[in-house]
């Protein structure tokens, strides 16, 4: 099962371009006036008035460490719309590229000798030149920082006691992403292990199974390098031995189309990123699932 990711590609200098999947990507418009924000991120550019909507305008070229547009370059950028972990803001770049489609098993991880604090979940070439994958949600946490306080739902002593002796796997590319999860699941004082792409996390549920402790829950990412959310989920739902495991597919796309897709592979839940309560009220619905169905 082979899944296709539609890319828009961009440039935020002369040189180096970069790709956010168009699944996020709500429209491209030109550059238009902005209006002051007081008190906002100094990333922040400002505040647009598209379709009767105010939505912040972010300098991606400055966000991620290149040099900020100048107030003489502004008119020839573009702002791409992107609707993404609940949020619709603008992203302004200095050359718009193109669109193309390309599968997943062609982006591979970023090398880790790049180091952590990159804004990049995966790497690819297109017409001998490299391009890289933005990592959209690492960039908005940075500007849009989580409330460190988390809501957790009012779960009884027994619903908190199954949860905390299933066995849960995270998959996720995004090193924001993890974090997110991670903290929700400590939170509640859950056990769980952690994959950062679609490959390690089904050599993790095999793992899993051989120890004699298989994997209740997965709750896997969609749009990552190699093998994406989709293709994690069929490859599960077609191996007899890790087969019953909820699936629950947490993405930062705020599409009813990631939702239709994640049914028709077998997946039982797509939630939106990130909502701790509900994702923590999803896993409990996979928790009590998986033992109707053993």
């Amino acid at each position: 099962m082979s899944q296709s990711q539609g890319l828009l590609l961009f440039k935020l200098n002369l040189q180096q371009k970069f790709a956010i999947g168009t699944l996020k990507v709500q429209e491209i418009v030109p550059s238009t006036r902005l209006y002051s924000l007081p008190g906002s991120h100094p990333m922040v550019m400002g505040a647009a008035t598209l379709r009767g909507k105010t939505i912040p305008i972010i300098d991606m070229a400055s966000a991620v460490g290149y040099r900020p547009v100048t107030k003489e370059e502004y008119d020839s950028c573009n702002i791409i719309i992107t609707d993404c972990s609940r949020q619709v803001v603008g992203f302004l770049v200095r050359h718009i590229d193109k669109i193309m489609e390309c599968s997943w098993k062609d982006i591979s991880a970023p090398s880790a000798t790049l180091g952590c604090n990159i804004y990049t979940t995966g790497v690819m070439h297109v017409e001998d030149k490299l391009v890289q994958l933005m990592d959209v949600e690492r960039l908005l946490a940075d500007i849009y920082p989580d409330d460190e306080h988390i809501e957790l739902p009012q779960f009884s002593a027994a619903e908190l006691e199954e949860l905390r002796n299933k066995e849960i796997l995270v998959v996720d590319d995004s090193m924001v992403a993890r974090n997110q999860l991670g903290s929700a699941l400590d939170a509640a004082g859950i056990h769980y292990q952690v994959s950062k792409n679609g490959q390690d996390a089904l050599t993790a549920m095999q793992a899993a199974v051989e120890s004699g402790k298989p994997i209740d829950v997965l709750v896997s990412d969609i749009e990552m390098p190699g093998l994406d959310g989709y293709e994690v989920a069929f490859e599960v739902r077609s191996t007899p031995n890790v087969s019953a495991t909820y699936i629950i597919l947490h993405t930062s796309l705020s599409s009813t189309i990631s939702t239709e897709r994640a049914q028709q592979i077998g997946a039982d839940e797509a939630l939106t990123k990130f909502d701790a309560s509900e994702l923590l009220q999803a896993i409990l619905r996979g928790v009590k699932g998986r033992e109707n169905i053993t």
